[in-house]
């Protein structure tokens, strides 16, 4: 038995569905009026209102005949007084008859009573058919006016139901209460609002006026209408696709080398040399037919910040490591990313045909870092290529095509488009173009199509040799004109019916990012038990950058040993150095929380986690950051020390004093130094000290603050190895409530 809406069920018991979800509400169960009931809630609601229906039924019943018994005994009651009119005539005519003859004999009684007797029945009949022939019209003109008041009521509830888009105009609401314009404006000013025709209102405020009107409203966006649509149709035509696949790897590993020989291998030969790349993808065709399709974005930043908006693109992750070089930091980095989003690594182990190369030392490296080797029993595909020679692309493409199979990629071609933005650029010439990659269904030049808060009408494709297209299907990537403005790489891209929609959905989602960008904010460590209780937090993420390789498995380890029943720490990325910008980005991406051991964030990456809000935590002592952690997982933190940044200077000379030590000529650029307040030396993104301002001059005078622009001379207390280069970090501490 399919799903039955509610609304339905209501109007099939006579119902209205405000008395339904009441009901249902008695026994527990929330439900709006378009939801979909299981069979135990059906049963329920039959019980109660399918007796309440059958006793309504029998009590109608009742009523009729009763009706019908009061009018047989006024029909009865009317023949009586007729035969009765009619007697007394008869007897008095009789009785002057008998008063005029007396001498002759009186005719015999029985005779007369016989006659009388035999005329009665036959009026009688006479009127008992006329009776039922009226008695026949009264009930049916009690079954038509019946009919008529349950199609009234059917129609009073199929008006009264209305559903209310989320952006919606005074002159839209109007349409769908069917009442004039003015009336809902009359309305709205009673609220307080004053409104033109073509102005939007507030949901809420439609919904209220509705209801005001009669009407049942519910808040439903057009969004959520189509995906629940397009969910109800199956998708039976499932056919398999192109497998996407980004290439990642350290700098100078040949990423891009490796690419160019890919297609200059396997594109036809009229197109040799002569590939032009306008979009952000390209399309490989191997001899038998199959399809692969490259993003030409393979820096692991480009995936991380399609991945930070939730984009899912990426099917296979093709790691670039150079056989004479080894694994180095990117290559850690690019394998993290990976592994934060579930993604499966094939190793590409190139230049194999340089002097010095060694695959199996690069085996090795990387199966400390948990990338086994099939051949040593593992689970991960190494294939050793050379991108110069082109040796073994053929084997590598193989390779992509065998996990594309064992990945069972599969889409509907026939449904509307869907697929994600890649990149996006205004052209002088062309206007917004943007690259759209694809992934279910087929897209059409003239579809109408909304892409984050934007939308417009596919003008005109093209595919990556610049050639036109009419239709692409899934892992395909296009090149599209008719954006209305510039859409944000990782924005969802989709084909809806008409312009009114997009336009509904666009406008619908600017006004929520308008929300989130208000409300969001990345996990903070404060919040951490409150999202444990509330089974939020499954998994608590964390990055840790180190000043040196001994704290990072100093740390890594005392983390491991922290054992908690209701979450798991899990490590996402750790290495030494700095903060960087990349590591904001991918703790936003992945809800984790940036730990930083004695190492700073840059300028990018200070402004990246203010922007992005998310949650960097620094400290010099280990057991500190391991008491912290471990307060979080139990929700004992308490008021924590907030530092606020006031400003840093540059060193850009060093002067020798004597009676002074070194004092360092600086140039302010950020904010302001001020004496006596705390201070950081920071050498190359590593903090060398941390201590205080001792004195601070402008030329030849002692004073309190230096602003931003300024150079000034800085003394530190107790330190003078100070080097050109060097940022001096001025800072304050401040304490704030722990916020659970």
């Amino acid at each position: 038995m399919g799903k039955v809406r509610l609304q339905d069920v209501a109007k099939e018991l006579g119902k209205s569905v405000k008395d339904v979800r009441e009901l249902l509400k008695a026994y527990g169960i929330e439900k709006s009026n378009f939801s979909h009931l299981e069979e135990e809630e059906l049963q329920i609601i039959y019980d109660n209102f399918g007796v309440e229906k059958e006793e309504e039924k029998q009590e109608e019943l009742q009523e009729t005949k009763k009706e019908e018994k009061r009018q047989e005994k006024k029909e009865q009651k009317q023949p009586k007084k007729e035969s009765v009119k009619l007697e007394k005539p008869k007897a008095g005519f009789h009785e002057k008859k008998e008063s005029k003859s007396i001498p002759k004999a009186p005719p015999p009684p029985p005779e007369v009573k016989e006659q009388k007797t035999e005329e009665k029945p036959k009026k009688e009949t006479v009127v008992e058919k006329k009776i039922s022939k009226e008695e026949q019209q009264v009930l049916k003109k009690l079954e038509q006016q019946i009919e008529k008041k349950k199609k009234e009521e059917k129609k009073e509830e199929e008006i009264k139901i209305v559903e209310i888009p989320q952006i919606i105009t005074v002159r839209e609401l109007a349409d769908i209460l069917k009442v004039p314009p003015n009336q809902v404006m009359a309305e709205l000013l009673k609220r307080g609002i004053l409104a033109t025709i073509n102005q939007t209102i507030p949901a809420e405020v439609a919904v209220s006026i509705a209801e005001g009107m009669g009407f049942l409203a519910e808040i439903k966006s057009v969004e959520e209408k189509i995906d629940q649509e397009e969910e109800e149709e199956p998708s039976e035509n499932l056919q398999p696709r192109p497998p996407v696949v980004v290439v990642m790897g350290h700098v100078d590993h040949g990423k891009t080398t490796l690419l160019d020989a890919v297609r200059k291998t396997n594109v036809a030969e009229r197109e040799k040399g002569g590939i032009t790349q306008h979009i952000g993808a390209s399309v490989v065709e191997l001899p038998d037919g199959r399809k692969i399709t490259f993003l030409d974005t393979p820096g692991h930043e480009a995936f991380i910040s399609l991945r930070a908006r939730g984009a899912q693109v990426t099917d296979i992750a093709v790691l670039v490591v150079a056989a004479d070089d080894g694994v180095m930091p990117q290559t850690v980095e690019a394998i993290n990313h990976a592994r934060a989003f579930n993604v499966p690594i094939i190793v590409a182990v190139n230049k194999i045909d340089k002097p010095g190369a060694d695959p199996q030392r690069v085996r090795r490296e990387l199966s400390e870092l948990g990338l086994i080797p099939e051949e040593w029993g593992g689970d991960t595909i190494f294939v050793d290529v050379s991108a110069k020679t082109g040796q073994n692309i053929d084997q590598l493409l193989e390779y992509i095509l065998l996990l594309a199979d064992l990945l069972e990629l599969k889409a509907d071609p026939t449904k509307r488009a869907k697929g994600t933005i890649i990149e996006s650029k205004l052209d002088k010439q062309k206007g917004v173009v943007a690259t759209v990659l694809v992934q279910e269904g087929t897209l059409y030049v003239g579809d109408i199509f909304v892409a984050g808060t934007t939308y417009g009408r596919v003008r005109a494709m093209t595919d990556d040799k610049g050639r036109r297209l009419k239709s692409a299907g899934p892992s395909t990537p296009v090149e599209v004109l008719g954006f209305e403005d510039l859409p944000m790489a990782g924005d969802t891209f989709k084909v809806v019916p008409d312009e009114k929609t997009a336009r509904q959905i666009a406008e619908a989602r600017r006004l929520q990012k308008e929300q989130l960008e208000k409300v969001s904010r990345g996990l903070a460590l404060e919040e951490v038990f409150k999202k444990i209780q509330e089974g939020e937090l499954k998994e608590l993420k964390l990055i840790v950058k180190t000043d040196t390789v001994g704290s990072l498995e100093a740390i890594k380890k005392s983390l491991s040993d922290i054992h908690s029943q209701e979450v798991a720490i899990r490590i996402i990325h750790g290495d030494v150095g700095g903060i960087t910008e990349n590591d904001i980005m991918l703790a936003k991406a992945s809800s984790a929380i940036v730990i930083g051991f004695n190492t700073r964030p840059d300028v990018k990456a200070k402004e990246a986690a203010e922007r992005e809000k998310v949650d960097v935590r620094l400290y010099s002592i280990i057991y500190e950051l391991i008491d912290d952690v471990k307060k979080a997982l139990k929700g004992m933190l308490k008021p924590v020390e907030k530092e606020v940044v006031l400003g840093s200077a540059e060193v850009r000379a060093v002067f020798k004093i004597k009676s002074v030590g070194n004092v360092a000529g600086c140039y302010v650029l950020e904010g302001k130094v001020v004496r006596n307040a705390k201070a950081r030396l920071i050498r190359n993104g590593v903090v060398i000290y941390d201590g205080k301002i001792e004195g601070l001059k402008r030329f030849k005078e002692d004073v309190q603050e230096v602003a931003k622009g300024y150079e000034c001379g800085i003394k530190l207390k107790d330190y003078n190895d100070i080097k050109v280069g060097d940022v001096i970090e001025c800072y304050e501490i401040k304490l704030e409530q722990a916020q659970l």
